[in-house]
Protein backbone atom coordinates (compact mmCIF):
# COMPACT_ATOMS: atom_id res chain seq x y z
CA UNK A 1 0.00 0.00 0.00
CA UNK A 2 1.32 3.67 -0.88
CA UNK A 3 2.43 5.31 2.11
CA UNK A 4 -0.08 8.28 2.67
CA UNK A 5 2.66 11.02 3.92
CA UNK A 6 0.93 13.31 5.93
CA UNK A 7 -0.35 10.46 8.78
CA UNK A 8 3.62 10.40 9.34
CA UNK A 9 3.60 13.53 10.64
CA UNK A 10 0.41 12.95 12.55
CA UNK A 11 1.83 10.30 14.15
CA UNK A 12 5.23 11.60 15.10
CA UNK A 13 3.33 14.69 16.42
CA UNK A 14 0.93 12.87 18.73
CA UNK A 15 3.88 10.55 19.92
CA UNK A 16 5.49 13.72 20.99
CA UNK A 17 1.94 15.14 22.27
CA UNK A 18 1.69 11.57 24.67
CA UNK A 19 4.79 12.79 26.36
CA UNK A 20 4.57 16.12 26.52
CA UNK A 21 1.02 15.01 28.70
CA UNK A 22 2.86 12.91 30.91
CA UNK A 23 5.80 15.87 31.53
CA UNK A 24 3.13 18.20 32.45
CA UNK A 25 1.55 15.86 35.02
CA UNK A 26 4.65 16.33 37.27
CA UNK A 27 3.71 19.31 37.69
CA UNK A 28 -0.05 18.65 39.40
CA UNK A 29 -0.30 15.73 41.49
CA UNK A 30 2.14 13.49 40.33
CA UNK A 31 1.72 10.53 42.08
CA UNK A 32 5.51 10.35 42.40
CA UNK A 33 6.38 6.64 41.41
CA UNK A 34 5.08 6.57 38.01
CA UNK A 35 5.59 10.05 37.11
CA UNK A 36 1.75 10.93 36.24
CA UNK A 37 -1.08 12.33 37.62
CA UNK A 38 -3.14 10.67 40.71
CA UNK A 39 -6.48 10.37 41.65
CA UNK A 40 -5.70 14.21 43.26
CA UNK A 41 -4.13 17.14 41.95
CA UNK A 42 -2.37 19.92 43.67
CA UNK A 43 -0.53 23.28 41.85
CA UNK A 44 1.18 25.18 43.87
CA UNK A 45 1.29 28.52 41.87
CA UNK A 46 -0.30 30.22 39.26
CA UNK A 47 2.53 29.55 36.86
CA UNK A 48 2.17 26.03 37.10
CA UNK A 49 -1.82 26.80 36.58
CA UNK A 50 -1.29 28.22 33.58
CA UNK A 51 1.39 26.47 31.83
CA UNK A 52 -0.06 23.04 32.70
CA UNK A 53 -3.67 24.22 31.19
CA UNK A 54 -1.91 24.75 27.94
CA UNK A 55 0.88 22.59 27.50
CA UNK A 56 -1.01 19.69 28.78
CA UNK A 57 -4.58 21.02 27.71
CA UNK A 58 -3.16 21.34 23.89
CA UNK A 59 -1.57 17.86 24.03
CA UNK A 60 -5.10 15.61 25.05
CA UNK A 61 -5.42 15.43 21.23
CA UNK A 62 -2.70 12.92 21.05
CA UNK A 63 -4.53 9.59 22.17
CA UNK A 64 -7.90 10.57 19.55
CA UNK A 65 -5.00 11.34 16.98
CA UNK A 66 -3.83 7.70 17.28
CA UNK A 67 -6.92 6.43 16.92
CA UNK A 68 -8.15 8.11 13.94
CA UNK A 69 -4.48 6.89 12.30
CA UNK A 70 -5.07 3.27 13.17
CA UNK A 71 -8.77 3.73 11.78
CA UNK A 72 -7.98 5.81 8.56
CA UNK A 73 -5.19 3.11 7.67
CA UNK A 74 -7.94 -0.27 8.62
CA UNK A 75 -11.00 0.63 8.07
CA UNK A 76 -13.23 -1.11 6.60
CA UNK A 77 -11.15 -4.49 6.70
CA UNK A 78 -9.96 -5.77 3.21
CA UNK A 79 -12.28 -7.95 1.32
CA UNK A 80 -10.19 -10.40 0.80
CA UNK A 81 -8.94 -10.64 4.21
CA UNK A 82 -10.64 -12.83 6.97
CA UNK A 83 -11.86 -11.40 10.77
CA UNK A 84 -8.78 -13.92 11.84
CA UNK A 85 -6.40 -13.22 9.11
CA UNK A 86 -6.92 -9.32 10.04
CA UNK A 87 -6.94 -10.64 13.88
CA UNK A 88 -3.14 -12.44 13.39
CA UNK A 89 -1.21 -9.15 11.66
CA UNK A 90 -2.77 -6.59 14.21
CA UNK A 91 -1.86 -8.27 17.56
CA UNK A 92 1.27 -10.25 16.19
CA UNK A 93 2.69 -6.24 15.98
CA UNK A 94 1.40 -5.18 18.94
CA UNK A 95 0.73 -7.84 21.63
CA UNK A 96 4.68 -9.08 22.24
CA UNK A 97 6.06 -5.70 22.24
CA UNK A 98 3.46 -4.69 24.60
CA UNK A 99 3.65 -7.87 27.21
CA UNK A 100 7.48 -7.72 27.22
CA UNK A 101 7.44 -3.84 28.52
CA UNK A 102 4.46 -4.62 30.99
CA UNK A 103 7.67 -7.06 32.24
CA UNK A 104 10.23 -4.63 31.99
CA UNK A 105 7.99 -2.10 33.84
CA UNK A 106 7.13 -4.89 37.00
CA UNK A 107 11.16 -6.01 37.03
CA UNK A 108 13.42 -2.98 35.99
CA UNK A 109 11.99 -0.49 38.76
CA UNK A 110 13.56 -2.98 41.25
CA UNK A 111 16.68 -1.28 40.14
CA UNK A 112 16.55 1.71 41.33
CA UNK A 113 14.29 1.22 43.93
CA UNK A 114 11.09 2.65 42.41
CA UNK A 115 9.28 -0.38 43.63
CA UNK A 116 9.82 -3.16 46.02
CA UNK A 117 9.88 -7.10 45.63
CA UNK A 118 6.08 -7.65 46.75
CA UNK A 119 4.71 -4.92 44.08
CA UNK A 120 6.64 -6.50 41.26
CA UNK A 121 5.35 -9.97 42.59
CA UNK A 122 1.85 -8.26 42.48
CA UNK A 123 2.03 -6.53 38.96
CA UNK A 124 3.80 -9.81 37.40
CA UNK A 125 0.82 -12.15 38.97
CA UNK A 126 -1.59 -9.72 37.74
CA UNK A 127 -0.30 -9.05 33.58
CA UNK A 128 -3.29 -10.75 32.09
CA UNK A 129 -5.47 -8.67 34.18
CA UNK A 130 -4.39 -5.40 33.76
CA UNK A 131 -0.97 -3.05 33.45
CA UNK A 132 1.43 -3.04 36.20
CA UNK A 133 1.82 -0.34 38.36
CA UNK A 134 4.53 2.02 36.70
CA UNK A 135 3.21 1.69 33.52
CA UNK A 136 -0.02 3.92 33.60
CA UNK A 137 0.14 5.13 29.94
CA UNK A 138 -0.61 1.02 28.64
CA UNK A 139 -4.11 1.97 29.59
CA UNK A 140 -4.41 3.55 26.15
CA UNK A 141 -3.72 -0.20 24.98
CA UNK A 142 -6.94 -1.97 26.31
CA UNK A 143 -9.04 0.75 23.93
CA UNK A 144 -6.81 0.20 20.90
CA UNK A 145 -6.95 -3.56 21.17
CA UNK A 146 -11.05 -2.95 21.54
CA UNK A 147 -10.87 -1.15 18.43
CA UNK A 148 -8.87 -4.03 16.75
CA UNK A 149 -11.71 -6.64 17.52
CA UNK A 150 -14.38 -4.63 16.58
CA UNK A 151 -12.83 -3.56 12.80
CA UNK A 152 -14.55 -6.30 11.52
CA UNK A 153 -17.84 -6.50 12.64
CA UNK A 154 -17.97 -2.95 11.58
CA UNK A 155 -16.54 -3.06 8.25
CA UNK A 156 -19.40 -4.96 6.55
CA UNK A 157 -21.49 -1.81 7.53
CA UNK A 158 -18.64 1.16 6.63
CA UNK A 159 -18.48 -0.16 3.24
CA UNK A 160 -22.16 0.31 2.13
CA UNK A 161 -23.34 3.08 4.64
CA UNK A 162 -23.76 6.47 2.46
CA UNK A 163 -22.30 9.61 4.01
CA UNK A 164 -25.45 10.62 5.44
CA UNK A 165 -25.89 7.50 7.30
CA UNK A 166 -22.04 7.84 8.89
CA UNK A 167 -23.10 11.56 9.70
CA UNK A 168 -26.15 10.56 11.71
CA UNK A 169 -24.07 8.18 13.52
CA UNK A 170 -21.53 10.73 14.21
CA UNK A 171 -24.08 12.85 15.01
CA UNK A 172 -24.85 10.95 18.15
CA UNK A 173 -21.31 10.33 18.40
CA UNK A 174 -21.11 13.96 19.04
CA UNK A 175 -23.82 14.22 21.46
CA UNK A 176 -22.38 11.47 23.42
CA UNK A 177 -19.11 13.41 23.80
CA UNK A 178 -21.37 16.12 25.90
CA UNK A 179 -22.44 13.23 28.09
CA UNK A 180 -19.80 14.38 30.93
CA UNK A 181 -20.97 17.76 30.86
CA UNK A 182 -24.82 16.70 31.29
CA UNK A 183 -23.91 14.62 34.17
CA UNK A 184 -22.14 17.18 35.97
CA UNK A 185 -24.76 20.26 35.14
CA UNK A 186 -28.01 18.00 35.61
CA UNK A 187 -27.28 14.83 36.66
CA UNK A 188 -28.00 10.90 35.85
CA UNK A 189 -29.56 11.44 32.10
CA UNK A 190 -31.25 9.02 29.46
CA UNK A 191 -31.30 5.93 31.58
CA UNK A 192 -28.54 6.59 34.04
CA UNK A 193 -29.09 5.42 37.43
CA UNK A 194 -26.96 3.74 40.14
CA UNK A 195 -27.68 0.38 38.49
CA UNK A 196 -27.40 1.04 34.72
CA UNK A 197 -24.33 2.51 33.43
CA UNK A 198 -25.99 2.10 29.79
CA UNK A 199 -27.10 5.25 28.88
CA UNK A 200 -29.17 6.00 25.35
CA UNK A 201 -26.35 6.41 23.60
CA UNK A 202 -23.54 4.11 25.50
CA UNK A 203 -23.63 1.93 21.80
CA UNK A 204 -22.60 5.27 19.87
CA UNK A 205 -19.81 6.66 22.38
CA UNK A 206 -16.13 5.67 23.05
CA UNK A 207 -13.28 5.66 21.00
CA UNK A 208 -15.64 3.58 17.81
CA UNK A 209 -16.83 7.45 17.10
CA UNK A 210 -13.19 8.09 16.32
CA UNK A 211 -13.05 4.90 14.24
CA UNK A 212 -15.96 6.03 11.86
CA UNK A 213 -14.99 9.91 11.77
CA UNK A 214 -11.84 8.55 10.81
CA UNK A 215 -13.42 6.58 7.81
CA UNK A 216 -15.81 9.67 7.37
CA UNK A 217 -12.83 11.38 6.63
CA UNK A 218 -11.32 9.45 4.27
CA UNK A 219 -13.97 8.23 2.03
CA UNK A 220 -16.85 10.88 2.10
CA UNK A 221 -15.22 14.24 2.90
CA UNK A 222 -15.04 16.10 -0.41
CA UNK A 223 -13.71 19.42 0.60
CA UNK A 224 -10.76 21.04 -1.17
CA UNK A 225 -7.30 21.58 0.83
CA UNK A 226 -7.87 25.17 1.42
CA UNK A 227 -11.27 24.55 2.82
CA UNK A 228 -9.96 21.77 5.15
CA UNK A 229 -7.37 24.09 6.17
CA UNK A 230 -9.57 26.89 7.45
CA UNK A 231 -11.74 24.76 9.04
CA UNK A 232 -9.49 22.72 10.80
CA UNK A 233 -8.10 26.16 12.17
CA UNK A 234 -11.44 27.07 13.17
CA UNK A 235 -12.20 23.51 15.07
CA UNK A 236 -8.70 23.32 16.58
CA UNK A 237 -8.26 26.74 18.23
CA UNK A 238 -11.93 26.79 19.73
CA UNK A 239 -11.54 22.62 20.70
CA UNK A 240 -7.74 24.06 22.20
CA UNK A 241 -9.07 26.70 23.68
CA UNK A 242 -12.06 25.32 25.58
CA UNK A 243 -9.87 22.43 26.53
CA UNK A 244 -7.21 24.80 28.28
CA UNK A 245 -10.09 26.61 29.75
CA UNK A 246 -11.76 23.85 31.38
CA UNK A 247 -8.81 22.87 33.31
CA UNK A 248 -7.49 26.31 33.87
CA UNK A 249 -11.03 27.96 35.22
CA UNK A 250 -10.75 25.01 38.00
CA UNK A 251 -7.76 24.08 39.28
CA UNK A 252 -6.92 26.51 41.61
CA UNK A 253 -3.53 27.19 43.25
CA UNK A 254 -3.27 25.82 46.79
CA UNK A 255 -5.92 23.40 46.97
CA UNK A 256 -5.78 19.94 46.51
CA UNK A 257 -8.60 19.05 44.29
CA UNK A 258 -10.05 15.90 42.96
CA UNK A 259 -7.96 15.14 39.44
CA UNK A 260 -11.24 13.82 38.09
CA UNK A 261 -13.28 16.76 38.45
CA UNK A 262 -10.53 19.53 37.19
CA UNK A 263 -9.74 16.97 34.20
CA UNK A 264 -13.56 16.59 33.05
CA UNK A 265 -12.87 18.74 29.64
CA UNK A 266 -9.80 16.71 29.21
CA UNK A 267 -11.64 13.02 28.58
CA UNK A 268 -10.48 12.15 25.09
CA UNK A 269 -14.28 11.51 24.24
CA UNK A 270 -15.60 14.96 25.29
CA UNK A 271 -16.91 17.40 22.68
CA UNK A 272 -14.10 19.87 23.08
CA UNK A 273 -11.85 17.32 22.31
CA UNK A 274 -13.63 16.00 19.63
CA UNK A 275 -13.43 19.83 17.80
CA UNK A 276 -9.55 19.88 18.72
CA UNK A 277 -8.39 16.48 17.23
CA UNK A 278 -10.73 16.91 14.03
CA UNK A 279 -9.26 19.80 13.27
CA UNK A 280 -5.94 19.22 13.64
CA UNK A 281 -6.19 16.20 11.73
CA UNK A 282 -7.43 18.06 8.74
CA UNK A 283 -5.18 20.63 8.94
CA UNK A 284 -2.13 17.87 8.47
CA UNK A 285 -4.00 16.45 5.46
CA UNK A 286 -3.74 20.02 3.85
CA UNK A 287 0.40 18.18 3.68
CA UNK A 288 0.56 17.34 0.04
CA UNK A 289 4.25 16.24 0.20
CA UNK A 290 5.48 13.30 -2.11
CA UNK A 291 7.98 12.38 0.71
CA UNK A 292 7.94 13.62 4.28
CA UNK A 293 12.03 14.39 5.42
CA UNK A 294 13.52 10.90 6.42
CA UNK A 295 13.62 11.83 10.32
CA UNK A 296 9.37 12.28 10.40
CA UNK A 297 9.66 9.00 8.98
CA UNK A 298 11.56 7.12 11.22
CA UNK A 299 9.72 8.64 13.83
CA UNK A 300 6.44 7.58 12.62
CA UNK A 301 7.49 3.84 12.33
CA UNK A 302 9.32 4.07 15.64
CA UNK A 303 6.13 5.87 17.55
CA UNK A 304 5.28 3.09 18.88
CA UNK A 305 8.53 1.80 20.70
CA UNK A 306 8.87 5.25 21.71
CA UNK A 307 5.19 5.14 23.51
CA UNK A 308 6.24 1.85 24.85
CA UNK A 309 9.50 3.38 26.56
CA UNK A 310 9.08 6.69 27.34
CA UNK A 311 8.01 6.58 31.14
CA UNK A 312 11.54 5.30 32.07
CA UNK A 313 13.03 8.01 30.65
CA UNK A 314 10.90 10.77 31.63
CA UNK A 315 11.53 10.27 35.07
CA UNK A 316 15.01 11.24 34.69
CA UNK A 317 14.59 14.19 32.97
CA UNK A 318 12.32 15.22 35.37
CA UNK A 319 14.78 15.04 38.02
CA UNK A 320 17.09 17.27 36.15
CA UNK A 321 15.05 19.87 35.19
CA UNK A 322 12.49 20.13 37.51
CA UNK A 323 14.36 19.35 40.55
CA UNK A 324 18.50 19.56 40.13
CA UNK A 325 17.98 22.79 37.58
CA UNK A 326 14.83 23.88 39.08
CA UNK A 327 13.46 25.45 35.54
CA UNK A 328 10.02 27.68 35.55
CA UNK A 329 7.30 25.37 34.57
CA UNK A 330 7.10 27.02 31.12
CA UNK A 331 10.64 26.08 30.39
CA UNK A 332 10.78 23.05 32.45
CA UNK A 333 7.48 20.90 30.46
CA UNK A 334 9.04 21.18 27.10
CA UNK A 335 12.73 20.50 28.21
CA UNK A 336 11.59 16.95 29.76
CA UNK A 337 8.90 16.33 26.90
CA UNK A 338 11.86 17.26 24.56
CA UNK A 339 15.00 15.59 25.68
CA UNK A 340 12.46 12.23 26.50
CA UNK A 341 11.09 11.81 23.26
CA UNK A 342 14.82 12.28 21.85
CA UNK A 343 16.08 9.77 23.96
CA UNK A 344 13.23 7.44 22.96
CA UNK A 345 13.94 7.83 19.49
CA UNK A 346 17.77 7.03 19.88
CA UNK A 347 16.79 4.19 22.28
CA UNK A 348 14.04 2.96 19.65
CA UNK A 349 16.37 3.35 16.57
CA UNK A 350 19.52 1.45 18.30
CA UNK A 351 17.21 -1.33 19.02
CA UNK A 352 15.95 -1.35 15.74
CA UNK A 353 18.86 -2.15 14.35
CA UNK A 354 18.62 -5.84 16.55
CA UNK A 355 17.67 -8.73 14.42
CA UNK A 356 13.96 -9.62 15.56
CA UNK A 357 13.65 -6.01 17.35
CA UNK A 358 10.35 -5.91 15.72
CA UNK A 359 8.87 -8.38 18.79
CA UNK A 360 10.37 -6.17 21.06
CA UNK A 361 9.47 -2.22 19.66
CA UNK A 362 6.46 -3.29 17.04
Amino acid sequence: MKRIVFLDYVRAFACFLVILVHSSENFYGAAGSTDMAGPQSYLPSEADRLWVSIYDGFSRMAVPLFMIVSAYLLVPMKKEQSMWQFYRKRFTRILPPFFIFMILYSTLPLLWGQIDGATSMTDLSRLLLNFPSQAGHFWFMYPLISLYLFIPIISPWLEKATAKEERFFIGLFLLSTCMPYLNRWFGEVWGQCFWNEYHMLWYFSGYLGYLVLAHYIRVHLTWDRSTRLSVGTVLMIVGAATTIYSFYVQAVPGETLPTPVIEIGWAFCTINCVLLTMGTFLMFSCINRSNPPRIVTEMSKLSYGIYLMHIFWLGLWVTVFKHTLGLPTVAAIPCIAVTTFACCFVTAKIISYIPGSKWIIG
